[in-house]
């Protein structure tokens, strides 16, 4: 005869929830049995091993966990009930990140919503509406005045989320303490989760709101996660971090720098992981072993169907991370002949100081130059700009320069579909003397005449440079760390890929690599 727990689950809605698309995704079961299956499997027969989930939506990583530990546990136990119990009350907690994910969670893992009623497959106190599945409504705590008024915790704006009582706060329990220990007044010797990944911190308008404006929270999860010292720790997150920024640079290094990180996993694209959701630079999940005794990573890139599997270290091209393992060889014969990258020479973003939303004026006036900005989201336009308004370089204002758009093609191709090839760059364009731009461009090139301009275009046109590029993407944004391992080679004469790949070595397999995941750019930086 089945049992109750057994007759009672229904786990096909949350196959359903884990397609909704928002930045607290939900996980689907198939990937949080993934991100169990990298834990020692021994775990799940010890009935002293105690997980935490500190960050629930649908509990399905908590489900999937206390059906292993049933099946590992059950004959320690004089009736299956018994280990249920066992289970339930005694190795599976978890922290709900809104009062709804909290019932849904509680129905996915007792399969009521509320622990203590008579369809709850594990019995707690009749008091006890919560069970190991907690969810406290938390303030967050501010500090500042103004426009500056933010969270010492998760850093999010008051103007965004100081709110009423009818409106989840987002101040998540777990991150938002000192002493995430005193939660459950228990030590965990796994933590996992697929945490939230964002918060908004107020910028924009109610009309556009802007990416950029976007603050992670994610790797807050992970650092309060290590202040526990559990033995094991896999969380499923944004594969943004490679890059850094936005708050994320000493997260990064601590990350590269981290011996105990032993197994990750990387989708270049978000939808081979989580269906429909797009997350522009894709995810990953990993595991942490506190005991792991060496600076080895074993790295799995999964792209479609197709897996790559190698042991490196996170650190070996210093606070740069390079996801593909079949790039490394490629990276490693450029480094070794090239003197030079184009880091050194590309432009920060706002190589004259002129913001996005400056559109200039339509008639010349005396000492105006000329000014290149956008219109709408693909187009450009050009105006004129009084020349004390460009705030930086006016010395490059009379040279050739060469331009990209800011943001890698197609929301960071994360829709492309590998055998059609990738772009990496929009088409680049030469800005002639006399013309600055905006903020939306990243000039990546500053020359005296034409032909070097032009050549430059030719360069960063080919398969080969803008392969080396996209090494280095886990963002939407391109820029000039992004130029890191692409050599500065002598613009006064013009490159073809052959040319470029001669140069450099690459054997016939790394040629092949490149040309099939690059997809053709004319001369003029247009498809063929």
């Amino acid at each position: 005869m089945r049992s109750i727990y057994e007759r009672l689950y229904k786990p096909d809605v949350l196959s359903c929830l884990a397609d909704l698309s928002n930045d607290e995704v939900f996980t689907p079961p198939d990937i949080a049995n993934k991100m169990l299956d990298l834990l020692p499997q021994e775990l799940f027969k010890n009935k002293e091993t105690k997980i935490l989930d500190p960050a629930c939506k649908s509990g399905v990583i908590l489900r999937e966990a206390a059906k292993r530990f049933i099946e590992g546990e059950r004959d320690q136990f004089d009736s299956l009930q018994e280990c249920i119990d066992w289970v339930f009350h005694n190795q599976i907690y978890g922290i709900a990140i809104t009062e709804l994910t909290s019932l849904l969670s509680r129905r996915s893992v007792y399969c009521s919503k509320y622990p203590n009623s008579p369809f709850s497959v594990a019995k707690f106190e009749p008091d006890d509406i919560q069970g190991n599945i907690l969810f406290h409504r938390i303030q967050h705590t501010w500090e500042g005045l103004g426009a500056d008024k933010h969270c010492i915790f998760c850093g999010a704006s008051a103007k965004t989320m100081e709110r009423g009582s009818d409106l989840e706060t987002h101040a998540y329990e777990f991150v938002h303490t000192y002493h995430p220990e005193e939660i459950f007044g228990v030590k965990f010797d796994v933590i996992i989760s697929n945490p939230p990944y964002q918060l908004e911190t107020g910028g924009g308008t109610e009309e556009k709101k802007s990416a950029t404006q976007a603050k992670p929270i994610y790797h807050k999860f992970i650092e309060q996660a290590k202040k526990l010292n559990p033995r094991y720790i896999s969380m499923i997150i944004p594969a943004r971090w490679y890059n850094g920024g936005m708050g994320l640079n000493k997260f990064r290094n601590d990350m590269l720098n981290d011996k105990s990180l032993v197994r990750l996993v990387d989708y270049n694209n978000s939808k081979d992981c989580f269906q429909g959701v797009d997350i522009a630079g894709g995810v990953c999940y990993f595991l942490w072993d506190r005991e792991h005794p060496a600076d080895r990573c074993t790295i799995t890139n999964i792209t479609g169907d197709g897996t790559n599997t190698a042991e490196r270290s996170l650190s070996e091209f210093g606070s740069f991370f390079i996801r593909a393992n079949d790039s490394v060889p490629i990276i490693k014969k450029v480094l070794a002949k090239a003197s030079s990258f184009m880091n050194e020479t590309v432009s920060a973003i706002d190589t004259f100081g002129i913001p996005s939303k400056e559109k200039g004026h339509k008639d010349q006036r005396p000492g105006d130059v000329k000014l290149l900005h956008t219109v709408g989201y693909n187009d450009q336009g050009n105006s004129y700009i009084e020349l004390e308004k460009v705030k930086k370089n006016q010395s490059l204002i009379n040279k050739y320069k060469v331009k990209i758009s800011i943001m890698v093609p197609q929301g960071g191709e994360v829709g492309i579909k590998p055998e059609n090839g990738y772009r990496s760059i929009s088409t680049p364009q030469i800005v002639p003397p006399g013309m600055v731009d905006t903020f939306s461009y990243l000039n990546i090139g500053f020359f005296d005449t034409e032909e070097e301009a032009k050549n430059l275009v030719s360069f960063v046109s080919t398969k080969f440079a803008r392969y080396l590029l996209r090494t280095t993407y886990s963002s939407v944004h391109v820029s000039k760390d992004n130029f890191c391992f692409v050599p500065a080679m002598d613009m006064k004469r013009k490159w073809t890929d052959e040319d470029l790949f001669d140069y450099f070595g690459l054997d016939d397999d790394e040629r092949k690599l490149i040309d099939k995941t690059m997809r053709p750019m004319g001369l003029s930086g247009g498809d063929d």
